[in-house]
């Protein structure tokens, strides 16, 4: 007896789970190591809004959430209101009497009924939200199981919606409804009216909040943590200071939600096309942006920075899943996408010397440019040689010539970092090597000596020199074509010749190129006694590489094809790909409405043509009749008005008509015009936007 506790007097009995958060721990045997409390609390899960299924059919219950955070989840589906999509009439799935869900009952029912494509079912977002289940027959019809039988919708009496809301003024619906406003609005919560304040403090929490608010946009954008700075909040309540990360993140979070919710509003039913980029964010995560391209009622081209969302992979399906469920998420058909770009900067690193030369010249300026004192000795070794060659007359002076520069880092997002980076390589390439050389020297520690060691080696060979002057023409091909895309608005007119002009010399460079390009190298190479290999001698594979050679080659043949023509052909073959055949034709047609000179390329044939080809889906058959007659009236009024004429761009005439309201009257013709505005051109925004993305 001396040895029992008081547990032993007791009978176990098995305990039930309550649903107050709290769940029982069974007991333990009586032996004192296991005396321990008899109740564990559940850990608290941090419920995240932008996990919330939109799709009432897919959406999890809400009496299958904690209760504590059932109130969260309820205020987040009131935030986004009822789900209605408007599906393309063909997808909708019908009755054996053909009957199908009516997207004009929205407007009857605008603050409660929803649709659900995966159910083919409506349900009630209140209903949903609030009203407890039951076994009384019928009651799930609105709340879990969905309602779809169409027959009982404009039945007289038995209108099964009105029944829905029922006549009680105390029936369930009408209850849920009043619970779904109470909690939508803010101001009759109980803990607002017992803190109610007068007008001088709700002023000072204002000012206090807008201070916050100014704080954490600045916090932001300089990419620094969500801490405000005492001084600013010094004097403020301690319920009102607005300092806590988890209220930055959430003013953060809201100011996203009106954003999107305004982009939203001004593309409407409009077509658009979406611009899909992603990249590394500072914490080394992949995120993909996503910019909508579209054109709003006065005939402007928007491009709207709208979603950044993080992805585990960056295959296509991955990518295509998660757009579509951002679009999905704030009630954009995927049907009206009229266009897809997907910009990257590619650099020919196909081939293993380019891949090779690359990296090293990223490790060269990160060794070079991340020290202040190497950078001063690049900048007096610079100045030295300047004033070494005026000497001897081999530069010219004058204003704005032999300006002081430094070396240009590779940017992962932006085409012509790479051409810039090579460039000021060859400016400065004597006084890099130099600075080598100091810290082979004299170096801090050994991993710097080895590093620049390694590099100066790299730097000094025939293969570097080779890749640098090849890389360099081939850049500077691209060069004017890259930096036109990057315009904020790009002429079709301009594209297609730059494309054009762009092919033909890079396909001269690959027929006629080595020779001239192997004479400068050999000069490069004599002048800076850079040893120059034998083209004639058997090439061997480097050391560490397993090759199979099966017939001998050499090394004049491995520099020319294995790396020139290699090197050069992914380069065009990359410019076919990104400009095919029916890009090329779709872009000729549309230049056909350009109004430059005074409508000179118009052509009614081609006009037609690019509608019926490319646009079938945007125009019936009937109107595909009208579309030409209204193309002859249209060519008559721009040669006899004043409006129409001298303007330059496919953009402004949109806006003239939109601003003259033509287009009521040529309603055709300017869909054409909206739907050519649509397509993606310029690549401007996105790399804009991904140059951004370190400090979000």
């Amino acid at each position: 007896m001396a040895n029992r506790t008081i547990d032993s007097f007791f009978k176990k009995r098995r305990l039930e789970p309550s649903g107050s958060g709290e769940i029982p721990c069974p007991l333990r045997d009586s032996s004192p190591k296991h005396q321990t409390k008899k109740f564990c609390r559940a850990e608290s899960l941090e419920f995240d809004i932008s996990s919330i299924e939109r799709d009432p059919g897919k959406r999890k219950s809400i009496w299958e959430y904690l209760e504590h955070q059932r109130d969260e989840v309820r205020r987040a589906y009131i935030k986004f209101g009822p789900y209605q999509p408007k599906l393309p009439i063909e997808s909708m799935v019908v009755d054996k009497k053909g009957r199908r869900f009516l997207f004009s009952w929205y407007k009857l029912f605008p603050d409660w009924l929803e649709f659900s494509p995966t159910k083919n079912a409506a349900f009630c977002l209140p209903c949903s939200l609030f009203s407890k289940p039951t076994d009384r027959f019928g009651s799930m019809a609105f709340t879990t199981s969905g309602f779809r039988s169409w027959k009982k919708v404009n039945d007289g009496k038995n209108y099964a919606f009105l029944n829905h809301i029922g006549k009680d003024p105390n029936s369930s619906h009408k209850v849920a409804m009043q619970c779904y406003h109470d909690l939508g609005n803010s101001l009759q919560h109980l803990d607002k009216i017992i803190e109610k304040q007068n007008s001088e403090q709700v002023a000072k929490n204002r000012l206090q909040l807008q201070v916050s608010i100014d704080a954490a946009k600045w916090c932001a954008f300089q990419a620094v943590a969500f801490r405000v700075a005492a001084v600013v909040l010094d004097n403020a309540p301690r319920n009102a200071s607005y300092t806590s990360p988890t209220i930055q993140k959430e003013i953060l979070s809201i100011w996203s939600i009106k954003i999107q919710k305004h982009i939203r509003e001004e593309i409407n039913d409009s077509k658009f096309s979406i611009l899909v980029d992603e990249a590394q964010d500072r914490s080394k995560r992949e995120q993909m942006a996503i910019v909508l391209r579209f054109v709003d009622k006065q005939g402007y081209i928007r491009e709207r920075f709208f979603d950044i969302v993080h992805v585990h992979e960056t295959n296509s399906l991955t990518l295509k899943k998660e757009i579509c469920d951002v679009l999905s998420r704030h009630n954009l058909s995927v049907q009206n996408i009229r266009g897809q770009g997907y910009d990257g900067a590619t650099t020919s690193q196909e081939v293993i010397p380019v891949e090779q030369f690359f990296t090293n010249l990223s490790l060269l300026i990160n060794l070079v440019s991340s020290s202040c004192k190497r950078v001063d000795q690049l900048r007096v070794a610079r100045a030295a040689r300047i004033a070494e060659l005026i000497a001897i007359d081999e530069l010219e002076t004058g204003r704005g010539q032999n300006q002081m520069g430094t070396l240009k880092r590779l940017g992962t997002t932006i085409w012509g970092s790479h051409f810039s980076s090579i460039c000021s390589l060859f400016i400065e390439y004597e006084d890099i090597c130099s600075v080598l050389i100091d810290v082979i020297n004299y170096g801090n520690t050994s991993t710097q000596r080895s590093e620049a060691d390694r590099v100066y080696d790299f730097m000094t060979s025939f293969d570097f020199v080779l890749v640098m002057h090849m890389m360099r023409d081939i850049l500077g091909f691209a060069q004017v074509l890259s930096q036109a895309l990057q315009c904020k608005s790009q002429d079709i007119l301009n594209a297609l010749k730059l494309v054009s002009v762009t092919k033909d010399r890079l396909q001269s460079y690959r027929d006629n190129g080595w020779n001239e390009l192997f004479t400068n190298v050999k000069t490069f190479c004599d002048a800076r006694n850079i040893e120059m290999p034998d083209m004639n001698v058997i090439y061997k594979a480097g050391r560490g590489r397993i090759r199979k050679q099966n017939d001998p080659i050499t090394m004049e043949h491995h520099y020319r094809i294995d790396v020139f023509l290699a090197t050069v052909d992914s380069q065009i073959l990359e410019m076919k790909n990104r400009f095919k055949e029916d890009v090329i034709e779709l872009l000729i047609l549309s230049s056909t409405l350009h109004p430059k000179d005074n409508f000179q390329a118009f052509n009614i044939e081609q006009i037609c043509q690019l509608a019926n080809k490319f646009y079938s889906a945007d125009f019936t058959d009937q109107e595909k009749l009208h579309f030409r007659t209204q193309l002859e009236l249209f060519q008559i009024e721009f040669s006899c008005n004043s409006q129409l004429q001298n303007l330059s761009s496919l953009q402004e005439l949109c806006q003239v008509l939109a601003k003259t309201r033509k287009s009521m009257c040529y309603t055709l013709i300017d869909r054409l015009i909206r739907l050519i505005l649509t397509l993606p051109v310029s690549t401007a925004t996105i790399v804009r936007a991904f140059s951004a993305m370190k400090i979000i």
